[in-house]
């Protein structure tokens, strides 16, 4: 789909969106104010922290906004145990799906068997409850093979989407970026874009470039910039 056809319809932008409050300061007061303008202008997900689900899943129920949450986030330095029991915990308390992030130092290091083991653990974890897996990769910290390979790992463990990044590290989306995501991960994975998208012109390009889906907390600037309705 193109830019130009896109452009025309803001519901479809809204369907890609994971509305996204990851803050470490966010109250449940804001928690359910994120979750009320998901249901207002059909946001695919609201994406916040595990100790926000089950309050985002309440939220929710009854409408077509599913809950997604983090493992091992921000910086996937955490034992595998460890994600795989937060995406345990977190698909059995409503979240539909889990975005973990890769172990960054393991990748960069050449340890190919810890990162594809790490992803897999939590992609089996995911899938048994039900859920759809997303692995940040974070493409600030890699070089292009190093991006890649960590594309080709995440297909090769049973990812669903490869993402770009977590928003908190020293750089987020880039149009280059997913193109080349897409690029190595044809049709065996999906792809998201998240980090430092705050305006219609930045989400139009990331999903003209490939990208399946947006994580962003700029959403309801987004889509009322596009025609949404305040």
């Amino acid at each position: 789909m193109s830019t130009a056809q896109i452009s025309r319809d803001w519901h479809v932008v809204a369907r890609a969106i994971d509305h996204t409050l990851l803050k470490t300061e966010a109250t449940p007061e804001q928690i359910v104010k994120l979750c009320q303008e998901a249901a207002k202008y059909g946001f695919c997900t609201v994406c916040v922290q595990p100790t926000h689900v089950a309050l985002a899943a309440s939220q929710l129920r009854g409408t077509q906004v599913k809950v997604a949450t983090v493992a091992g986030f921000p910086q996937g330095a955490t034992l595998t145990s460890v994600k795989r029991f937060e995406a345990e915990q977190a698909t059995a308390l409503g979240a539909a799906e889990v975005d973990m992030v890769i172990n960054v130092g393991a990748l960069k290091s050449g340890n190919r068997d810890l990162v594809e083991k790490d992803i897999r653990a939590v992609a089996e974890a995911t899938h048994k409850g039900s859920g759809i897996l997303k692995v940040i990769i974070e493409t600030c910290l890699l070089t292009r093979e190093e991006k890649v390979l960590a594309c080709e790992l995440s297909v090769a463990a049973g990812a669903d989407f490869v993402k770009t990044s977590t928003g908190m590290s020293t750089g987020g989306a880039t149009v280059e970026d997913v193109l080349l995501m897409r690029s190595v991960v044809g049709d065996k994975a999906l792809v998201k874009a998240a980090g430092g998208i705050r305006t219609a012109a930045d989400a139009l390009a990331m999903l003209d470039a490939g990208a399946d889906r947006l994580g962003a907390s700029a959403s309801v600037a987004i889509v009322r910039e596009i025609g949404a309705p305040e």
